[in-house]
Formats: C-alpha cells, sequence, structure tokens
C-alpha cells in the first residue's frame, strides 16, 4: 500500500489518533524473540501487517517495553524536523552509548548539543573537509597495493572497506599518531559495542561495577580506548602538533578542535575532546565502511552498472588523482552510492522518546513513548520505491529525487540533528569508490549477505569479491 493510502486508511478508521495497530506477539516475551533474532525483519513484518505506525511490545510483564515504530516519510520528517524539539534521545540504547562513548555530539542534548555543534561546526565546513580529500586518497592507494597480494583474487569487501575507513578517519582525526589508535580502535571497539548492544536492548541489566565477565572485558576495552585517546590528547594540549592529512602541522582534526573555541562557548576541556574523538570515531569509520562495501558488492553483482561507472571514472579522472572538486564531476558513481544507502543504510534503525503526547502520521504517540524510526524499512516503503529490492541508482536522478518526500531517503537523519558528517561521508566515499573501480573489476563471489541492526548495520555472513586488475587477461 503506497504511504498515502496507509495514512488514509488509518485515519479513515476513525481520524487523527485512532488506536495504534500492535504487531502480534507471544503472551510471554511479546515480540523479544523476533526483535532479537531479526529486528531488521521484524519492522519490516511490522509496516506490511499494519501499515506505517505499528507498536511492538518486547519483554516479560513488568519489564515490557513498548516501541512506537514510524515507517512512513511524512512520520518520519515529524519526529526528526517538524517535532524534533518533542522526541528526544534519552532511551536506554542511547544512555548505553553515552556511558560508553561519552557525551559527544551523537549523544549530547540541549544546551550541551547545541555548545558543541557551535564550537565543531566551523570543522565541518565544505572548504575544510575538502581539504581531507588527499588523506582518503593515500589510504585508498595503499589499500590497492594490499589488493595485490590478494590470495586467489578474492577479498571480504566489508572487512577491507572497514580497514580502509578506519585508516582514513584515523589519518585525519590524529595525523602522525593515526596508525597506533587505529589499531587499538580495531581491537576495542568491537568489544565496546558488543556490550553496548548487548545491555541496550536488554530488559534488565547488572550493574557495570559487578566483576561479570563481561564487564571486565568492556572494562578493560575502555581502559585501553580512553588511555591513547588522553595521551594524544595531552601531547596536543602540551603543544605537540599532529600532521593532518594534507600534511600541514597542527591540521589534525583533534588539533583543531583542541584549538576550537568562542567567546560565549569557550573551550573543550580533556573529557569534552575525548568524548568527541571516541563520537568521531564510531560514527566516521564504520557508516562509510557499510556505504563503500555494499556499493562494490551491488556493482559486482550488476556488472553494466559498473561498467557505467567505470566509463565515467575514466573520462573525468583520466589517470589522475581525485580531489574534493570531482565530487560533483561523478553524479552517477554519487547515485550509486545513494541506492548503495537506500538498501543498506549504515544507521538502520533510530530511536527516541517523546516528551509530550504527540500526533505522528495521524496516531497520538503517547508521552514517555519509545520511539523507533526505521530507514531500513522506510528506504523499502512501496509507496516511495517500486519494486523496492531491485539496484537502481536512477533512482537518485535530480527529476526522480524531486519527486518524492524529502524523508523517503534520511540516512543520515535529519533535522537539527543532522548529520554533520555528511559532507565528509559523501566526499571520502566518493573518491574511495572512484579510485577502487578505476584499478578493478568486481565480481560478487557471494550473493547474498546476511546483515543485523548494531549501532550501526553490520554483515554477519561474508561479502567476498572475486577482483581483477582492469585490463587483466580474465583468468
Amino acid at each position: 500500500m503506497a504511504a498515502t493510502e496507509a495514512s488514509q486508511a488509518a485515519r479513515a478508521g476513525g481520524g487523527a489518533g485512532t488506536g495504534i495497530p500492535r504487531l502480534e506477539g507471544t503472551p510471554l516475551l511479546g515480540s523479544l524473540a523476533d526483535l532479537k533474532a531479526d529486528s531488521l525483519g521484524t519492522y519490516l513484518r511490522a509496516r506490511h501487517r499494519h501499515g506505517d505506525v505499528v507498536r511492538i511490545a518486547a519483554g516479560p510483564p513488568g519489564l515490557r517495553a513498548e516501541l512506537h515504530c514510524v515507517f512512513s516519510a511524512e512520520g518520519a520528517q515529524q519526529v526528526l524536523a517538524t517535532q524534533a524539539a518533542n522526541f528526544r534521545k534519552d532511551n536506554a540504547f542511547y544512555q548505553e552509548v553515552r556511558t560508553a562513548f561519552g557525551n559527544g555530539l551523537l549523544t549530547s542534548q540541549d544546551e550541551d548539543y547545541l555548545r558543541q555543534r557551535r564550537l565543531v561546526q566551523p570543522l565541518f565546513t565544505k572548504r575544510r573537509v575538502d581539504g581531507y580529500a588527499d588523506a582518503v586518497a593515500t589510504e585508498t592507494a595503499a589499500t590497492l597495493t594490499a589488493w595485490e597480494q590478494a590470495p586467489d583474487g578474492v577479498v571480504d569487501v566489508s572487512d577491507e572497506m572497514m580497514v580502509l575507513a578506519l585508516r582514513a578517519v584515523s589519518r585525519i582525526l590524529f595525523g602522525t599518531d593515526s596508525d597506533a589508535t587505529a589499531a587499538v580502535v580495531d581491537r576495542c571497539f568491537p568489544v565496546i559495542t558488543e556490550y553496548v548492544l548487548r545491555r541496550g536492548y536488554s530488559p534488565l541489566n547488572v550493574p557495570r561495577s559487578w566483576p561479570t565477565p563481561g564487564n571486565k572485558r568492556a572494562a578493560a576495552a575502555l581502559e585501553e580506548l580512553y588511555g591513547v585517546c588522553d595521551a594524544i590528547i595531552a601531547d596536543r594540549r602540551s603543544g605537540g602538533q599532529g600532521a593532518g592529512g594534507g600534511g600541514a602541522k597542527g591540521e589534525d582534526l583533534l588539533s583543531l578542535l583542541a584549538a576550537a573555541s568562542s567567546a560565549d562557548d569557550g573551550e573543550f576541556d580533556a573529557t569534552e575532546l575525548r568524548e568527541q574523538v571516541l563520537i568521531f570515531l564510531l560514527a566516521g569509520h564504520e557508516t562509510t565502511a557499510t556505504s563503500l562495501a555494499f556499493s562494490l558488492h551491488l556493482l559486482g553483482r550488476h556488472p553494466e552498472f559498473q561498467d557505467r561507472a567505470r566509463a565515467e571514472i575514466d573520462a573525468v579522472l583520466g589517470d589522475r588523482t581525485p580531489v574534493a572538486a570531482d565530487l560533483d564531476r561523478l553524479p552517477y558513481l554519487t547515485r550509486i552510492l545513494k541506492e548503495a544507502m537506500r538498501l543498506y543504510p549504515a544507521a538502520p534503525v533510530m530511536g527516541r522518546r517523546s516528551v509530550a503526547a504527540a500526533e505522528v502520521d495521524g496516531h497520538t504517540v503517547p508521552a514517555g513513548a519509545d520511539v523507533i524510526l526505521a530507514p531500513w524499512v522506510t528506504h523499502r516503503h512501496p509507496g516511495y520505491w517500486p519494486d523496492p529490492e531491485r539496484f537502481d541508482p536512477d533512482r537518485f536522478t535530480p527529476e526522480a529525487e524531486a519527486a518524492r518526500p524529502r524523508y523517503a531517503w534520511f540516512p543520515f537523519g535529519g533535522g537539527p540533528r543532522a548529520c554533520i558528517g555528511q559532507h565528509f561521508s559523501m566526499l571520502e566515499s566518493v573518491i574511495a569508490l572512484a579510485m577502487l573501480l578505476r584499478a578493478y573489476e568486481f565480481e560478487a563471489v557471494d550473493t547474498e549477505i546476511s546483515v543485523s541492526a548494531g549501532i550501526t548495520l553490520r554483515t554477519t555472513s561474508p561479502a567476498r569479491c572475486r577482483i581483477r586488475r582492469v585490463g587483466a587477461t580474465p583468468r
């Protein structure tokens, strides 16, 4: 059913403020088992059966959570933009992220958030972000060199893009300290994120101070991660200078964050700096890695689109290294990335908690409700996306984009809390993808990839592609 038809049907049943339908579950646990086994599939099933606003109960009686899921573009716009002040990051999941990674831009609220945003915003202007293109190109070139030794010409693009994106964001954040930091993040982040997920979605948790194996593993990982960040921050505070992405002294993002100040907002102290750095590491490498990996894998399944992209890259770049200005010169490559982000949004689920009762897409969401937005579902909504599982980059021509509701596609969120790193993510992805496709042809080995919703979208099965140098004789 189209989005407008679903909304009209809901309103025809009783008008604005009508009761929200509920996905059936078991008497004891509701839909908890389904959400744990396949949350993305459960949300898709809820929309298919009950429309664009659905309640899902999860957990045993007395500890049961009731999720108010909003799947329409109109509803997403209301929650993220027009009524954003009423929907806050106060749920249990965000509290776990806040406890582990700190009160940075992703998790902070109210005046804390506004102050941080004002201090950080000058570091994410288009001009400033464009200056990081060299760092991305350098790390992509290193990946291409490493692939020359790929056994049997096969790589797991999910693993490889995670390494590439982590090294790129580490170089941009830490400059000359990037190698050591990337190794620590690679070792510690999986432990911490798994711990956050387990606690964030559990109806009951033991105190973090209890010496359980899980608590001890997470505490050790956090201590190591905090330690390396704090040491580099102390060096910057004492006058140490890191070489930034372009090679200039003191131009790495951490140095710029340490120097950020204003008469009204002051400056970041050492703890605040660490919190911003951890959030940038979390949001800045897993998201871009996801977009790159699925772009490559989808192109590996669709050689006709891959050939078209390569023809554009060759015509625009020739043999030269891409620069920031090439982002606007590679429109088809950008469409590929957007379509990959539609099918595989790096943030497949977003949560909020309502302050007061509010009307959302024709239904009353009560005060204190846990509200779920799911780009994974909205990006597959047949009201906006005909044949939604089909990979088609031409969904993102300017004419097609103008014809859709604004929030039919929202991989970067939206409203006043929209991701500050949108331009950086697109710049990094286009540059890396252009260099990878110019050098290699990709053929998907694993035709289907299993995924799950973590803090970001995660692959749970291999995502291998056979790679062959462009122009090389087939084996």
